[in-house]
């Protein structure tokens, strides 16, 4: 994409700190992928000063700065591919490389004796980033690695961020958030879901509390239900290993679907600030019993076609055992127990090989009284629908009735439509955005200790005794037992 037409992070944000991060698995493909062309992206736009420092580290001893640096720099021309004559001086300017091989104390000395000697070399200010681009089976170890080589505090300010998923289960959760608080204060730890640093996403606090039309109809005195769908239409792509010990719930539900929902369903914070937004975040997520077997539906794809191509089940990916009972579809039902939402129904649903690609959040509004369209049939009367679209084609759409000119009394349904693209042009990438919050030490984007473990309370009945998968075929909404969630006379789940 040409530079021109490439969204901004934001206007006039720019760091007064050169700051040193170390990126732990620095050879992966979160960080090819994802992080690099965020840092990138950042370094172009003015956001991040020249002068910062960038360190990989990895276990393989393959790389040295300068090998590290071209294997950077053939992945941002492939992901990045926005000014890219700047991009081999840029990685000579900023990439080094640090191996930590099997991660023994010996190891994590010799880091923190090149974060110190890179510190000094370059004058930076010390203050330190610690990114975990790792599995979750390498969180404890690393972070307990930095903690015993003193790497939890530093001359400046250190922040250490941790992706998802933070934890496997409630328990796992817990000993996680113990073990990283020995050495890591809570206001420095960033649990981070890229799902939040959607510009979309963030929209919607400004969708409810900057506009009294929606605030005013927030509440089940006006909405009948909320549906809450993350759709991919890809299978596993590569992803096997990680997938089939993870499944549906873990991988989505635990952590993207649920932010949604609590960022949806929360009362107005007190402050647009970090704390008073996740403090309210933490109040649905507590008003909601934990979800029950039989309020779940969960699916497993087949063979099917999606775009006209034949695509393969489940099983048939590669690395995936014939025996495997791991869901690659949920769909789920609570409620929230709070005064605004009692007896609302919300819907929760995600999964791999559906009929397309989407994220979407759908208010429903009741029905009017169909008594004044005596002469309708109610069925001819639907209900109002605000559409929030989080990808692709970002934007809102608000659904209402008309009656068609010339004709005697009827009723069709019109769509008042916004599109970020068309206003705004491209949006910023999502990685971006988040990656400044860090530098700038602003966590209202991300997850607070207590929020991941009440999250994880919500589901452990669920994962304890899981219903048995259902099939579906790829290119499909799902397994149809998914529509027994709706409660009689509902209209079906929305279809994008």
């Amino acid at each position: 994409m040409p530079s021109s037409t490439r969204a901004s992070v934001a206007v006039g944000r720019k760091l007064e700190t050169r700051p040193l991060l170390v990126v732990f698995g620095a050879t992966g493909d979160l960080m090819r992928r994802k992080l690099l062309p965020a840092l990138y992206g950042l370094s172009v736009d003015g956001h991040l000063p020249a002068g910062s420092v960038i360190l990989g580290a990895a276990r393989s001893t393959d790389y040295q700065d300068a090998s590290y640096r071209s294997w950077a720099a053939l992945g941002l021309k492939q992901f990045s591919p926005f000014h890219p004559d700047a991009i081999d001086p840029w990685c000579d300017a900023t990439l080094f490389y640090q191996p930590v091989r099997d991660g023994a104390a010996d190891d994590y000395r010799a880091l923190a004796e090149r974060i110190a000697a890179l510190e000094k070399e370059h004058q930076l200010d010390g203050n330190r980033v610690l990114y975990l681009a790792l599995p979750f089976e390498a969180f404890a170890p690393t972070i307990q690695g930095l903690g015993e080589a003193g790497l939890g505090h530093g001359p400046g300010w250190t922040r250490i961020v941790i992706e998802k998923p933070f934890g496997r289960d409630l328990d796992s959760a817990k000993s996680l958030n113990q073990l990283v608080h020995q050495y890591f204060d809570e206001p420095s730890i960033y649990r981070i879901d890229h799902y939040l640093g959607k510009e979309t996403v963030q929209n919607l606090l400004v969708l409810r509390f900057a506009n009294v039309l929606f605030e005013s109809l927030w509440s089940r005195d006006r909405v009948s239900k909320v549906e809450i769908t993350v759709a991919e239409d890809l299978g596993l792509e590569g992803r096997a290993g990680y997938y089939d010990r993870a499944g549906a719930l873990r991988d989505m539900v635990q952590n993207h679907l649920t932010q949604l929902l609590s960022l949806v369903a929360m009362e107005v914070p007190a402050a647009y600030d970090a704390e008073a937004i996740r403090n309210e975040k933490v109040k649905v997520l507590r008003s909601i019993a934990p979800v029950r077997p039989e309020q779940a539906v969960f699916g497993q794809y087949e063979a099917g076609t999606i775009d006209g191509a034949s695509v393969p089940g489940y099983h048939q990916e590669q690395g995936v055992p014939g025996s495997s009972v791991t869901e690659t579809f949920v769909a789920l039902q609570l409620r929230i127990e709070n005064w605004r939402w009692q007896g609302v129904p919300f819907y929760l649903r995600t999964g791999k090989r559906l009929a397309q690609r989407v994220t979407q959040v759908v208010v429903n509004f009741h029905r009017p009284p169909v008594t004044f369209f005596k002469d309708l049939d109610p069925e001819d009367v639907h209900s109002n629908e605000l559409v929030i679209t989080l990808q692709p084609n970002e934007g809102f759409d608000l659904v209402f009735e008309v009656k068609p000119p010339g004709e005697a009394m009827a009723t069709r349904t019109e769509r008042m439509r916004f599109r970020y693209a068309e206003q705004f042009g491209n949006l910023p990438d999502a990685y971006q955005t988040l990656l400044l919050d860090v530098l700038e030490g602003d966590a209202t984007l991300f997850v607070r200790a207590d929020e991941v473990e009440a999250s994880w309370q919500l589901f452990a009945e669920l994962l304890a005794h899981p219903p048995a998968p259902k099939g579906y075929p790829a290119g499909s909404w799902g397994p149809s037992a998914a529509d027994q969630l709706l409660q009689p006379n509902e209209e079906p789940w929305s279809r994008p």
